[in-house]
Order: structure tokens, then C-alpha cells, then sequence
């Protein structure tokens, strides 16, 4: 991965708080495979800079990070009491009319980092909406009200409605040729997915400030979510 210029990931700044777009690929914390990553960045820009949340490694999207011990704090206590709100988006197979679909279903996680739904695991809910549907997927507004592992992958496919290009958890990785027409490939070229990862996308983060004032910020979808909402569209 090229060199990542931390200052255009910035979406909000004051003195106490960053909220960046997290490319997709790019670590949160340190990775032993990769060069750089999210923390490392961070503080480089802050010293003190602490995160304040994860997203995976393929996730794109709002990640906040705290400039000073006081606001992690403040949002850690947002965080345990669900004060923050989180809103992704994921395209999923299948044509799904969610409106306020509640998953309430405890999740497990093994020691390879794989989660499932059992009984027997931490309580977990998610709440998802439809926002576009198109010939044989859906994009879909996705509000988790816990943060488990892979929460929102897992309650997707419990669903039955998992997300393109999530093989862990049963989801198929879209080819262009399944949903253009006419669609020619090179010859002797293998054809790849639109997007080579989860179509999961951060979208926006909700909390309060330090000062009392509410902050809500909004992520950008970054080029590959981007181009393949764009392909849907031609579709739906």
C-alpha cells in the first residue's frame, strides 16, 4: 500500500477530537504485515492520540480518535452507554425490504476471529433499513446499537442477506458480467469483482463533544463502494 497522507483522511478536527475516512486495507492498530497504520498515523499528527473505536481492516469509514486522555474518556463513556450513534452502509444479495428489522441475537467469537450466533455469546442488536433496491441486491442502512466482532456481517447473513464479497460469512464476490449485459471480457483476462473486499462502508458517527455539543459526521464512499453503488444503479 502507498504512503498514506493522514491529513487528506481528515473529515473533522477540533482540539479534542479527529474524525478520519479510513481507506479500506488499512489497519486500525498495528499490523506486523503492514508498514503503516491508523494509530502509527495519528500519532505522528497528535501525540496523544488514542482511538476511540475499531473498524476492520476492510471496512472504509468514520473513525474517531481522541487528541487527549479527557476525550477519550468522555466518549468511552458514550460508547458503554450506547450514546453513540453509528450508522454503516452494506450492500447485500438478494432484493430485502427492511424497515427498522431488529436482530437481537448474542454473538460468539472463536479464537481465530470468526464470530456466529450462539446463545451462549455476548448480547448483540442491529437495526437495518433499505434505502435502494436494485435487480438482485439491496443497499442497506445499517445501525448497531452493541459493537461485537463482526456484528453487522453476522446479523446480515442470520438474515439470509449476506454482504457482497464477505466469503466468511457467505457472501459471493459481484462480477460486473452478472449484472451488465453484454458484458465482454478480454480474452485471455480473468475477470475480477468490482469490489475486491466487504461492501461494507462506515457512513457516519454521531457523538457529543467535550463542550456538550453534539458533533455528526459524514464519510464520503470511498472509489471502489463508489463504482459499485454506481454499477446497481444501472440495474435497479
Amino acid at each position: 500500500m502507498k504512503k498514506v497522507d493522514f491529513d487528506n483522511l481528515i473529515l473533522f478536527e477540533n482540539e479534542d477530537y479527529l474524525v478520519i475516512n479510513k481507506p479500506p486495507y488499512l489497519s486500525s492498530l498495528d499490523d506486523r504485515h503492514e508498514a503503516q497504520n491508523i494509530l502509527d498515523l495519528a500519532k505522528a499528527h497528535t501525540p496523544d492520540s488514542q482511538l476511540c473505536h475499531r473498524l476492520d481492516k476492510e471496512t472504509s469509514g468514520c473513525l474517531v480518535i481522541a487528541k487527549n486522555p479527557a476525550a477519550y474518556r468522555h466518549l468511552a463513556m458514550q460508547f458503554e452507554s450506547r450514546k453513540v450513534n453509528k450508522v454503516y452502509h452494506a450492500v447485500v444479495e438478494g432484493i430485502k425490504e427492511f424497515s427498522d428489522e431488529l436482530v437481537d441475537r448474542n454473538l460468539a467469537a472463536n479464537n481465530k476471529g470468526i464470530a456466529k450466533v450462539s446463545k451462549d455469546g455476548k448480547p448483540a442488536q442491529t437495526i437495518f433499513n433499505t434505502l435502494k433496491t436494485y435487480y438482485a441486491h439491496t443497499l442497506v442502512e445499517c445501525k448497531p446499537i452493541t459493537g461485537r466482532l463482526h456484528q453487522i456481517r453476522v446479523h446480515l447473513a442470520y438474515l439470509k442477506s449476506p454482504i457482497c464479497g464477505d466469503t466468511l460469512y457467505g457472501g459471493n464476490p459481484l462480477y460486473l458480467s452478472s449484472i451488465k449485459r453484454r458484458f465482454n471480457l478480454k480474452k485471455e483476462t480473468e475477470e475480477l469483482p468490482i469490489m475486491q473486499r466487504v461492501s461494507l462502508h462506515a457512513y457516519s458517527i454521531g457523538f457529543q463533544g467535550l463542550d456538550g455539543a453534539d458533533l455528526f459526521i459524514n464519510a464520503p464512499y470511498p472509489k471502489d463502494f463508489k463504482v459499485l453503488v454506481t454499477q446497481l444503479e444501472k440495474t435497479s
